[in-house]
């Protein structure tokens, strides 16, 4: 049976504002119901209101007095991205932290973003780094602490230079790999750019392990029409407790990047079992993809250009 007793303290968030992408089911959601939970403000920006409005309802549940919200937020549409800062803006209320946690996987065919990207890169990467962008005053204000969720993938493969739409050939599993890459390597760079600017922003990484969620099960707008061998196998690992996490222990990890007064910036937290599969958040080595300073740069200033927006 998988352990039950794995969990972490949450520090008391009361006044604090956060926004956690992807929370209208598993990890996302879990997540916000623990900020809920210790007080903070959480705001959900969804593209699905039905799942939302069930988010909500299941958050409520759980944490009766919760203060938690719906935002419109399409991460494939940079004119989502842009109306989502805009209104946030218009609120004018600092964000203390920030979670990109929202994210597609695998699409058996490519498919592409409403601006042309390929999707994977288009949501997991460009949509995450349009929304810092146009939060930055926001995240700023509030001296934020931005978590990204990346994924074991990010230890593989690499990203495609040469053709980073996967325009002249497909591979899911490897456009899924670049887009982590490429979320990581960001990540990092934002907190190596804000320390040096004076930006009060601390970012590090996060990632789940392997968990029984919703990206490998059946999703048709993906072009996926039945549950993938895969998740089969993990549901059935997980349901056992063998090495594999749960989605209640897989959020531990970006919980702990998010709220310990322990994580640092430009740190790497994962679960701390066998293979970093499942187990309590630790803090681990970061993968040798993103270790480069100059693909980190690289990254921001393709991001910025294809995005045209400037992240400063």
């Amino acid at each position: 049976m998988p352990r039950t007793d794995i969990d972490i303290t949450v520090p008391d968030l009361s006044g604090r504002r956060a926004v956690v992408t992807g929370a209208s089911d598993g990890i996302g959601l879990v997540l916000a119901t623990r900020l809920a939970a210790a007080g903070a403000e959480v705001l959900l920006p969804v593209r699905n209101p039905r799942k939302g409005e069930a988010a909500l309802a299941a958050i409520r549940t759980e944490v009766p007095d919760a203060d938690v919200s719906l935002r419109t937020l399409e991460l494939s549409s940079l004119k989502s991205v842009t109306a989502l800062g805009e209104t946030l803006l218009a609120e004018d209320r600092p964000i203390h932290l920030l979670v990109n946690n929202a994210g597609v996987m695998t699409p058996p065919e490519r498919q592409t973003t409403e601006d042309g990207f390929e999707l994977q890169f288009g949501t997991n990467h460009l949509g995450h780094f349009a929304l810092v962008a146009r939060l930055l005053p926001l995240l700023r204000a509030g001296r934020a602490r931005v978590t990204t969720q990346i994924s074991v993938a990010a230890n593989q493969y690499a990203i495609n230079w040469e053709d980073l739409n996967w325009e002249r050939s497909y591979s899911g599993g490897r456009a899924y790999s670049q887009s982590k890459i490429a979320a990581g390597l960001f990540g990092l760079e934002l907190d190596r750019r804000s320390a040096a600017g004076g930006w009060g922003i601390t970012s590090n990484l996060s990632h789940p392990g392997i968990a029984p969620t919703s990206l490998l099960a059946a999703r048709p707008e993906l072009g996926r029409a039945k549950d993938t061998v895969g998740v089969r196998v993990i549901r059935a690992l997980s349901a056992r407790g063998i090495l594999l996490g749960t989605v209640r222990t897989a959020q531990l990890p970006a919980l702990y990047a998010a709220t310990s007064p322990e994580a640092e910036g430009g740190a790497f937290y994962g679960p701390g079992g066998p293979g970093h599969l499942g187990g309590p958040p630790v803090r681990q080595k970061l993968y040798s993809r993103l270790h480069s300073t100059d693909e980190a740069e690289r990254v921001w200033a393709r991001s910025e250009e294809l995005t045209g927006v400037r992240c400063a």
